[in-house]
């Protein structure tokens, strides 16, 4: 006889959370082969967001990477979707899939390659619509927030 898979709120969340740990590692993986195809660059001294932003379409990979960057974001609201049940629980599940994907693809990317040094060392977050650029410390901070949202809303708003 088949086991039923767990239903219940800390298993969904458990699995959201591995499923965003394996993610944030592949996701690090992408950008540790990016650092090895292209030129070296140190993120605090390459100069202005833009020329950034001509490294990659001199490469030919802005607008490749931006496309990535968008199926990335896809992915956890489709993930988010199939988790949840209404629309506070997919929001509830997004908060945390996007947060742990995120706080984990800097831990991997440490570990990996030792960057980031520091939680203010500098970082190009996003290219979509238009490069989003801040320390670290900025989306690990915010990415807690979410964690912490997604959490009260598991276990306590939709216990109401």
């Amino acid at each position: 006889m088949e086991k039923e898979r767990p239903h219940g709120t800390t298993a969904k969340v458990i699995l959201l959370i591995l499923f965003s740990i394996g993610f944030g590692n592949v996701e690090a993986m992408i950008v540790v082969y990016l650092r090895r195809i292209l030129p070296p660059f140190d993120e605090t001294t390459f100069g202005t967001v833009d020329g950034f932003v001509n490294l990659l379409q001199d490469y030919g990979i802005y607008h490749i990477e931006q496309i990535r960057e968008m199926f990335t974001l896809l992915m956890l609201v489709t993930l988010s979707i199939l988790v949840g049940k209404t629309y506070l629980e997919r929001f509830a599940a997004f908060c945390i899939s996007f947060a742990v994907w995120d706080i984990f693809y800097y831990v991997f990317l440490h570990l990996i390659i030792g960057w980031p040094t520091n939680l203010f060392d500098i970082d190009v977050l996003f290219l979509v619509p238009v490069p989003w650029v801040s320390p670290v410390i900025l989306p690990v901070f915010i990415s807690s927030l979410m964690i912490g949202t997604g959490i009260h809303i598991f276990y306590f708003r939709l216990k109401e």
